[in-house]
């Protein structure tokens, strides 16, 4: 009996062409994610995605075809890659302490056309920024992080929230640019009661922000959520909201199987890898290590693969994963296939460039260049 084939949608003419393991990222996959990503949206306007899935500026250049104008980042590499691919609204998701205050003023000194927002929740932090860009001779726009019950960053609704929000309005380099609200917290599989959660937080923010206004400090824009809520908020009718999913682009096993209303997202993004021993009758042992995949998920977790269905990993190391299953006699060494990790974000950062594969061939190589911590600042 023969072993079973992958999806006809991850065809790849010449394998023998590829080194393993590898990042491959399938272009018309790809479209089609952005496509939906676009479609959910309703339009293009409303969207500020997250480059953090795939950190690529060949990625961005696609979107910013597709009128997508505003981005969000993580990191100042991150943030660096979009200006230079051409983004002229950038947001850095993160509060900036020590070193990296300095390096958003030379962000704001190398791309002065480029409208820089980050977030802070806290008033020390929001007097060290105002003090370094005044001295600067420099500004910079700040969003307020709010704590939607994650408890990893941000301040809850109240009167501490309104407190760091007037301090931004009122210090000098520092102008206040609304309201950044991540409720990754929320993995809720079914998809109306996820919808239900946003809404009746949603209440709240809405009702936090017209507080503000009317005490005269105008909020902009409310950059909200991340894939998994990026449904419920679209439904959401109000000109402040910035929807910004980020895995999306890519998506992967993880979010196919805990979110199965974004079924309208294919996995893009995955990596060959091939047998390199068989050392025992029922085991095969690929050249996926941990160095290759997001190894974040629990142990034998890690990675689907599409052509060994009742695989078992029973063991993964930096160079090798080992699968255990009963039709391990199909495989020989030096066979190769493809495995969609189960968290992508953190797959990509671990390659230097993504081989691209467009109907069955392989047309091209993006580099992943804010992998890296530092590109010129």
């Amino acid at each position: 009996m023969s072993r079973p084939q992958l999806p006809s949608i991850y065809q790849i003419n010449s394998p023998e062409r590829i080194d393993s393991p590898s990042l491959i990222v399938f272009q018309e996959l790809l479209d089609q994610n952005l496509n939906a990503m676009i479609e959910m949206a309703q339009q293009p306007e409303r969207l500020r995605p997250h480059c953090k899935t795939h950190k690529m500026s060949t990625i961005i250049k696609n979107e910013l075809q597709r009128g997508i104008r505003k981005h969000k980042a993580a990191t100042f590499a991150e943030a660096e890659m979009l200006a230079i691919a051409g983004v002229e609204d950038v947001f850095l998701a993160y509060n900036l302490i020590g070193p990296a205050i300095d390096r958003a003023i030379a962000f704001r000194k190398k791309f002065p056309n480029v409208r820089l927002s980050v977030t802070a929740d806290d008033l020390t932090q929001i007097e060290a920024l105002s003090r370094a860009m005044e001295a600067a001779g420099t500004s910079i726009d700040v969003v307020l992080d709010i704590n939607p019950g994650r408890d990893r960053t941000g301040l809850p609704l109240g009167e501490s929230a309104k407190i760091a929000y007037a301090k931004i309005s009122k210090a000098p380099g520092l102008r206040a640019a609304g309201l950044h609200l991540y409720d990754g917290h929320l993995k809720i599989s079914n998809l109306d009661e996820r919808k239900s959660a946003v809404k009746n937080y949603w209440q709240s923010v809405s009702e936090f922000r017209d507080s503000l206004q009317a005490d005269g400090f105008p909020v902009e824009k409310v950059i909200c959520g991340g894939t998994p809520t990026f449904p419920a908020y679209t439904e959401i009718d109000d000109d402040c909201i910035e929807l910004s999913p980020g895995t999306c682009v890519y998506h992967d096993a993880g979010y196919g199987e805990n979110f199965p209303d974004l079924d309208m997202f294919t996995p893009a993004a995955l990596v060959m890898t091939r047998v390199i021993s068989r050392p025992t009758a029922n085991r095969i042992t690929f050249d996926l290590g941990t160095k290759a995949i997001a190894s974040d998920p629990a142990m034998g977790e890690r990675a689907i693969f599409p052509a060994i269905p009742d695989g078992v990993q029973v063991l993964q190391n930096e160079e090798h994963l080992v699968i255990e299953t009963d039709s391990a006699e199909q495989w020989k060494t030096g066979d190769w296939t493809l495995a969609i990790p189960r968290h992508v974000c953190p797959t990509s950062v671990l390659y230097p460039a993504a081989i691209i594969i467009s109907k069955g061939e392989q047309i091209d190589e993006w580099p992943i260049e804010a992998r890296d911590r530092r590109l010129t600042i």
